[in-house]
């Protein structure tokens, strides 16, 4: 059941559960290739929910210290756009079963060829894509060829989205909408915004999507706070930190957090 189906029963299942999906992101080629296949490996054995495959690019935008420092390791270790597409294919060889969405920049994917990456995206075993800098205005990149192969395509909302945004990408979003939970870039906080709340309820009267938060979300704690709150969260420099330690710290953390919940 690949694609838009499999992240629709992953909410089905965790709403049936009474909590928010799980979804580590993680970089192919970091530290290495094979320690990037096994950290994802360990996490889908704790009971994640989903996966971002990061797709490693030099200038990633959104991106904090943590996230660039490791990328840019990825790409001295010569991880391309193909490389990450093995990598999928590989893990669901490995009987990883949880919905995959390819989380990349735009420009590999322009120089891939966007119909090209979103058919070898879906043929290695993909769900869906994140493509954080990728206007819902220029959905039309790619919103045919996902809706061709059954792929999501995942649009952003920040607390600074004005209501037209916020109509825009409703309409645009498919899978479910990444709510950033704060203005800036990603890493860890100490602390998730105190209006954050509040936003969320604003976007919940404008859509019955799937809403999943990210940025700033580390630790076990964070995990609880928002798990009554939205559909689902992502984790990403906290995991990236902790591979420094070795794959078994990912798994542990990863661990945690699905624990808190």
């Amino acid at each position: 059941m690949p694609g838009l189906e499999s992240i629709q029963a992953m909410f089905q299942r965790t709403h049936a559960e009474g909590r928010a999906a799980f979804l580590p992101y993680f970089p192919i080629g970091y530290p290495t290739y094979a320690e990037s296949i096994e950290a994802i490996t360990q996490m889908a054995a704790q009971g994640v929910d989903g996966f971002e495959i990061g797709i490693p690019f030099s200038d990633p935008l959104a991106d904090g210290p943590t996230i660039q420092a490791a990328t840019q390791i990825a790409l001295e270790n010569g991880t391309t756009v193909s490389t990450a597409l093995d990598a999928v294919r590989e893990l669901r060889a490995r009987d990883v079963q949880q919905p995959m969405l390819m989380f990349s920049y735009l420009n590999p994917l322009i120089a891939y060829g966007t119909d090209r990456f979103v058919q070898d995206a879906k043929a290695a075993g993909a769900d869906g894509l994140i493509i954080p800098d990728l206007p819902p205005e220029e959905a039309h990149l790619f919103a045919s060829a996902c809706q061709q192969e059954n792929m999501a395509l995942v649009f952003f909302l920040a607390p600074t989205s004005d209501e037209q945004r916020i109509e825009l990408v409703t309409q645009q979003a498919t899978g479910f909408i990444y709510v950033v939970s704060l203005t800036g870039i990603t890493g860890e906080r100490t602390q998730l915004p105190p209006d954050l709340a509040e936003f969320i309820t604003r976007l919940r009267k404008q859509t019955t999507q799937p809403l999943v938060l990210g940025f700033g979300i580390s630790t076990p704690d964070h995990a609880r706070m928002v798990n009554n709150l939205v559909d689902g969260f992502i984790v990403g420099s906290a995991l990236v930190r902790a591979a420094q330690n070795g794959v078994d710290a990912v798994r542990q953390l990863a661990k945690d957090l699905r624990q808190a919940l």
